[in-house]
């Protein structure tokens, strides 16, 4: 499941992180003006009416979307619906930082999940990366004191943010399941069309629970607005975009590698937008997982 890496299929995969470092900074910045499901489901309907023209294939006779929909609902659900909730959930009460580097345990999730569901071999040099990559989500969890690990005191966005990224493990594989018609798998912007539609029923579903149970007040406002526009067309249609059209060449694996940039970028950008600068704890966190994937990646 792991294919040759271009340096083609490595800006690709760049760029995704680079986009979800934006978002997890917006989301954080808007927190307490958009509820986090309200926020989803705004972010996902608008990248929806803007891909509906472009993804006109997905509404031609024999498609496949209605045909498949279990296949697209379960993407949209996956990718669209509860990756994006909970992590806009997670920034209710967890950094950006903190958000992005839990989720940099992609990596494990990824192969485990591989493994489990989908009949991918694991190698001994892989588990070796994986107890690496598992520290460091540790170090992070315990925010670098250990007592706090023996006491179980974890953050509730850490948690959160470790099922998104168990539901994107899901997602990535998913997406290499050929049980598209080709004609929509060839079109980036049907094939995304598709997802998307139903990921919008999904997280409309979760916004109306989040009426119903805590009552919804957006605080509008032009960087609200500007917010929205923001992570509905960079880390909505450009980064999945990219990221699709990267796991499709490289594999989910490989494709997990590079989601250990976004802490990266988002330390970045937290500090030069939020204030909030990395702790030493997290220059080592990001040390352990990244060079657990770097081992691990080798057994390819």
């Amino acid at each position: 499941m792991t294919r040759k890496l271009s340096l083609s299929t490595a800006a690709l995969l760049t760029a995704s992180p680079i986009l979800w470092a934006g978002n997890a900074v917006v989301g954080r910045l808007v927190r307490a003006a958009v509820p986090p499901m309200t926020l989803n489901l705004l972010r996902w309907t608008i990248a929806l009416l803007i891909l509906l023209p472009l993804g006109r294939a997905a509404f031609v006779k024999g498609s496949g979307v209605l045909a498949n929909w279990r296949r697209y609902a379960l993407l949209g659900l996956l990718g669209v619906g509860l990756y994006n909730s909970l992590q806009y959930l997670a920034l209710q009460t967890s950094t950006p930082i903190n958000v992005t580097l839990v989720a940099s345990g992609m990596p494990v999730w990824m192969m485990l999940v591989g493994h489990l569901f989908f009949g991918v071999p694991i190698r001994r040099r892989q588990v070796t990366g994986a107890v690496l990559s598992i520290a460091g989500v540790l170090v992070v969890l315990c925010r670098g004191d250990w007592q706090q690990l023996a006491a179980l005191r974890l953050v509730v966005g850490d948690l959160y943010m470790i099922l998104a990224t168990i539901a994107w493990s899901f997602y990535s594989w998913l997406l290499l399941q050929q049980k598209d018609v080709p004609a929509l798998r060839a079109d980036w912007a049907a094939f995304l069309t598709a997802q998307v539609g139903y990921g919008v029923l999904w997280s409309a579903a979760l916004a109306g629970a989040e009426w119903g149970t805590v009552g919804v007040h957006i605080a509008w406002s032009w960087p609200v607005v500007a917010a929205l526009t923001y992570v509905a067309i960079g880390p909505a249609i450009l980064a999945m975009r990219c990221w699709g059209a990267g796991v499709m060449r490289a594999g989910p694996n490989i494709g997990a590698f590079f989601i250990n940039l976004t802490p990266l970028f988002t330390a970045l950008l937290s500090s030069a937008f939020l204030g909030e600068p990395p702790h030493l704890y997290h220059a080592l966190a990001f040390l352990l997982i990244v060079g657990g994937i770097a081992w691990s990646s080798r057994a390819g």
